[in-house]
């Protein structure tokens, strides 16, 4: 049985058709990629998975359990992480605050440890700091862990992101457009960083991107979206040379 299994899922928004009968295996250490034109559905994938929407049809399952209806905060402590398409993170925090809100709900501790400075909140504290530099480290963020998010450059913030998603200790790390208003070369450093994180971490990544030079470099499998349907599954290669993906993307000549 697949980490994450997709069966038949189908969301529409009065009569758009968002997605049809969209269908997908994931498995540990695997990269797969979701691409497509704007409208095709993807977020909307992302959506249904995350518990941000319930799907009209069709079912998610998650390491061997039915999450299709389930909330967004109990889908998250089941093992799903995920960053968004448009950067979300606490201005009025640094960075390391921003990454260490993700280890709260994993904290040890009593609501009395909450509210009083018990030597079991001080050992959880520290046992979350170390994690999160740890974290930090992993996406070449420690040095900034005292600097404010906005005072960080856009390629940085996207990797904070990764950082606070990766402290929530995914199984299934959900990434929307990580690569949206990089440069050439934040590209280039995003695309090693995501390449590494299976390998190092044992979780799945599922992700959706424009940058194809990302999507092709990193995946095993990717699905073509267009107008919710899905038009082609298939290696890189496959997907690259496929003339449907290639009109959905560039027309055809009259």
């Amino acid at each position: 049985m697949a980490l994450l299994e997709i069966k038949n899922l189908y969301k529409s928004f009065g009569g758009v058709k968002a997605v049809q009968n969209f269908n997908l295996e994931l498995d540990y250490k695997q990269i797969q990629g979701i691409i497509g034109p704007n409208g095709a559905g993807k977020t909307t994938i992302f959506n249904a998975i995350s518990g941000v929407y319930t799907a009209d049809k069709g079912s998610v399952i998650f390491d061997g359990k039915d999450i299709t209806t389930l909330p967004q905060y109990k889908i998250a402590h089941a093992g799903i992480g995920r960053t968004f398409q448009n950067i979300r993170l606490f201005k009025g925090l640094n960075v390391i605050d921003n990454v260490m809100c993700a280890f709260d709900p994993k904290s040890k501790y009593s609501i009395v440890s909450g509210l009083l400075p018990t030597p079991r909140r001080r050992v959880e504290e520290k046992r979350g700091k170390e994690l999160c530099e740890h974290f930090l480290e992993v996406v070449g963020l420690k040095d900034y862990r005292f600097e404010n998010p906005e005072n960080l450059a856009y390629g940085l913030q996207r990797k904070l992101e990764i950082a606070r998603a990766l402290t929530c200790d995914p199984k299934v790390l959900l990434l929307d457009e990580p690569a949206a208003g990089l440069n050439p070369t934040e590209v280039v450093e995003l695309t090693e960083l995501i390449g590494s994180l299976t390998e190092r971490f044992g979780f799945a990544i599922l992700l959706i991107e424009h940058r194809l030079e990302l999507v092709m470099a990193v995946s095993q499998i990717i699905h073509v979206q267009n107008f919710g349907e899905t038009i082609a599954v298939g290696t890189p290669k496959e997907v690259k040379n496929n003339p449907v993906v290639i009109e959905a993307y560039l027309g055809k000549e009259e």
